[in-house]
């Protein structure tokens, strides 16, 4: 599939129109302060990662296609060594209406902390366990323009099973999610088709959306189970699920003011849940050109205790800083405190570019006073520093 992908993009890089590649090549390097809490877990790891990307045109424009690619080797943990075609996509633009069809990544929400309404990729959870990173989602999708607002139309024909790391591998549950034996609520499995549906229109200083989704949920229920050798482990079980999905964003003066909420019906649970907040921005601090932006969100999640995630009563607090210098130099750092059970996370990211072609990213990770029962429990240990230097070509 991914030599399909690179033959595709070498062959439309040679027909009429525009054609461009770029991408980059990365080494990641992680360390751990703590002992593993599991046996057999690495305490430093080393990654080599690439993504070459391809983009073109023809038909004076109308007709678009870009080829991403994603690969990552690791030395320790198997589970992160993987291959994935985020997009493999044409768009054909006729008029009012925007056709895409192959394989495409992309995002609905405003929230910084947690992201509910969106629901249409599946995360690429070994990459990193804020849910940024997304596999790539075969679709047929029909964007329509209107005065009114903007029609979002999906066909999703394929499902994509989550990633999860092996059993060396930190940041994992204290079971080794088996996904030899994945199961299926609909017998159609992977191939069952999914639809999804968006409105979204801009009022004033109102970005709004409202979405509905009828398919195989993205988040898996984890079960037990035992694998070939005897052993315990937990097995991934999809279920069939319906969301509607609602997200604005009002700008107001320094203001950013932010909601996302859902519902979802599902055989296990039915789920309504939150996350709404603000943003505030400080510009010019000290009288440089260096802004900073004050964040603080609070999400809900009404599930029985057991079914709910990392969100369910939790308050973000953090601060973004934007120094708008010729290096793009930012830091995002920020609180994640379970208002129940008092557990804590704190998190920063860092980038700056070096040069012209090279950019650093740092990223530091800690939890304190996880509750036992907390979805965090098993990451107690794993407070770690990653390092990630790559370079765009």
């Amino acid at each position: 599939m991914l030599r399909l992908a690179a033959w595709l993009g070498l062959f439309l890089c040679c027909g009429n129109g525009y054609a461009e590649f770029s991408g980059n090549v990365a080494v990641e390097a992680i360390s751990f302060s703590e002992t593993a809490q599991f046996e057999g877990q690495f305490d430093e790891n080393l990654t080599l990662s690439l993504a070459p990307k391809w983009d073109g045109d023809w038909n004076d424009g109308a007709d678009l296609w870009s080829v991403e690619l994603f690969m990552r080797a690791d030395d320790k943990d198997a589970g992160r060594e993987h291959a994935d075609i985020r997009e493999l996509l044409w768009l054909h633009i006729d008029g009012d209406n925007e056709w895409r069809v192959g394989i495409n990544t992309m995002f609905w929400g405003v929230a910084e902390s947690q992201h509910l309404v969106d629901v249409i990729n599946q995360i690429d959870a070994v990459e990193s366990i804020d849910g940024e990173d997304k596999l790539g989602q075969p679709m047929i999708h029909l964007k329509r323009y209107q005065d009114w607002g903007v029609l979002d139309f999906l066909v999703l024909p394929g499902f994509r099973e989550r990633t999860f790391n092996a059993r060396e591998g930190r940041l994992r549950p204290p079971l080794v999610v088996d996904t030899d034996q994945v199961e299926y609520e609909s017998s159609a499995g992977q191939q069952h088709v999914d639809y999804a549906l968006r409105f979204s229109q801009t009022y004033n200083d109102l970005d709004l959306g409202v979405s509905w989704f009828d398919g195989t949920s993205r988040d898996p229920l984890l079960l037990p189970g035992i694998d070939s050798n005897g052993d315990p482990v937990l097995t991934p079980f999809y279920e069939q699920m319906t969301q509607i999905g609602i997200d604005a964003q009002l700008i107001y003066l320094d203001w950013i003011w932010r909601l996302e909420l859902i519902h979802r019906k599902a055989e296990s649970a039915d789920r309504d849940a939150f996350i709404y907040g603000f943003e505030y921005t400080f510009y010019g601090i000290l009288d440089s050109s260096a802004d900073i932006g004050a964040i603080a969100e609070y999400s809900y999640d009404n599930r029985p205790e057991g079914q709910r995630g990392v969100f369910d009563r939790d308050l973000f607090m953090g601060a973004r800083l934007a120094l708008n210098d010729a290096q793009s130099s930012e830091v995002l750092a920020g609180f994640l405190v379970d208002t129940d059970n008092h557990s804590r996370s704190f998190r920063v990211e860092a980038s700056r570019r070096i040069g012209a072609s090279w950019k650093l990213e740092l990223e530091l990770q800690t939890f304190a006073n996880i509750d036992d029962n907390d979805p965090l429990a098993a990451f107690a240990n794993d407070d770690y520093l990653l390092v990630d230097m790559a370079y765009y070509f």
